[in-house]
């Protein structure tokens, strides 16, 4: 594969190098914002070498290349367009114009999607990493390898339970940075709000545990922590990062680093105890109780609705923001959304396989295999955009496959331990292994059989 010709010839097709804004990558695709879509030429970029799919989401224009590949696309690329340091950019170390100007390219809805998923991508190992170990814990107590009083289990009990008790210090070190205020200051809040002398809400599960209340210039404050929820802390650190801001503005520069943390902390600190904390868990409580309505309405249902439709949130990139959503319900039972969006992931593997078994498209063949593959892993924008919608009713059958399957999933109860994780590497944090199977089964298999019987045109 020649890296250098894909470049010369992939400039042209984006309507010349004044037409990209600006440019970076992440592990699969070329990351693109640019001044005008319309002058791109689709057709013609999915028939260059190497290219797997193009589509445009989340205020830029992505092209997909695979791992290894992109990298050494990239590098000659950045030269045609004349950016410096071409070779060290990913979307992990992007500057923040390229940033910015992604956000400026997409809709109100999408930005703040994309804002909660730059929050919550950073610290879901540390929730997958406590869910799968919740998940190892529950098979040592089910299959009696260890009690619950021995000091292994113990142990492994703190373990698991970690990331949650400090849920909202994670949160508020990566919010701090996406609202643009001090990160160990919003850390500093979210150990305000988990602080010891405040009752770790877990504790009210027991009927005679109440939490203290504290009297302060005449009202009432509830000693109660925030221990693993997820909406007062991203309140709360957005407003010290405003708050922050302010207050540098009107510091002289000589005091800033004694005054402006000191005032930003004693402020943001009564808030959060007095008034966001209280509206956030509010709010979070509210959002779980409608879910938890939806989800135990008729056997099923949410199933059926969340699996049928949950590609189609995808394309939308709003997707990113059920991340919060999803912690908020593992701080009161278990995750059972992840189950549903996993059913509708697969599915689209599943779509992928059928076009594999029935295209005459020598390209569209190639690809189908290992986007389908990546799909089952829990990956699914090359086979979406790549295989699926290039050719439409293969992506109609996943969606038919994916509620069938988030239908099964919630007719058997099966949930989740943690977040981020679909595909096959779900079934580490999922509590009913077996029926989460069966379920990717019916899922993969009703969107294949969808599929080959849509059918589709393909042009010869």
């Amino acid at each position: 594969m020649d890296y250098k010709d894909i470049a010369k010839k992939l400039v042209p097709l984006l309507g010349g190098k004044e037409n990209v804004v600006s440019a970076t990558h992440c592990a699969t695709r070329l990351r693109l914002v640019m001044s005008d879509e319309s002058k791109i030429d689709q057709s013609e970029i999915e028939e260059l070498d190497g290219v797997k799919g193009a589509f445009s989401s989340s205020g830029q224009y992505q092209i997909i290349f695979g791992t290894g590949t992109v990298n050494k696309v990239y590098q000659p690329f950045a030269e045609e367009l004349e950016i410096a340091n071409g070779e060290n950019s990913s979307e992990s170390n992007a500057a923040p114009d390229h940033k910015e100007a992604a956000k400026q390219n997409m809709n109100p809805l999408a930005r703040f999607a994309k804002t909660l998923s730059n929050i919550f991508v950073p610290i879901i190992p540390a929730i997958v990493a406590s869910g799968v170990l919740m998940g190892v814990l529950g098979l040592l107590n089910t299959y009696d390898v260890f009690t619950p009083e021995s000091s292994i289990y113990v142990l492994l009990n703190m373990f698991s339970s970690a990331a949650f008790i400090i849920l909202p210090i994670l949160i508020g070190f990566s919010a701090a940075r996406e609202f643009g205020g001090n990160q160990y200051l919003g850390a500093v809040i979210g150990g305000i709000m988990t602080h010891p002398t405040l009752m770790n809400p877990w504790g009210l599960q027991d009927a005679s545990a109440n939490p203290e209340t504290m009297q302060f210039v005449g009202m009432n404050i509830e000693l109660l922590g925030y221990q693993g929820t997820v909406i007062p802390v991203l309140l709360t650190v957005y407003v010290m990062s405003k708050l922050e801001r302010g207050v540098r503005k009107i510091t002289p520069s000589a005091v800033d680093l004694l005054v402006t943390p000191f005032v930003t902390v004693i402020i943001t600190g009564f808030v959060a105890l007095m008034a966001v904390g209280p509206i956030g868990r509010l709010l979070g409580d509210g959002i779980t109780t409608a879910l938890d309505a939806v989800y135990g309405f008729g056997s099923g249902f949410a199933g059926l609705i969340f699996g049928g439709t949950y590609s189609l949130i995808v394309l939308t990139g709003v997707h990113h923001s059920f991340h919060a959503i999803e912690a908020e319900l593992l701080n009161s039972g278990a995750n059972y959304l992840l189950p549903i969006w996993s059913m509708a992931n697969v599915a689209q593997g599943g779509a992928g396989l059928a076009v594999f078994f029935k295209t005459k498209n020598k390209k569209t063949k190639e690809l189908a295999i290992p986007s389908a593959t990546s799909a089952f892993l829990g990956i699914t924008e090359p086979v979406i955009f790549g295989v699926n919608l290039k050719y439409r009713r293969p992506f109609i059958g996943a969606l038919i496959g994916g509620a069938m399957g988030g239908f099964y999933v919630t007719m058997f109860g099966v949930e989740a331990n943690g977040i981020g994780l679909t595909g096959v590497p779900m079934a580490a944090i999922a509590t009913d292994i077996m029926n989460y199977f069966i379920g990717f089964i019916i899922a993969v298999g009703g969107a294949f059989l969808a599929t080959l019987l849509l059918g589709w045109k393909e042009d010869k």
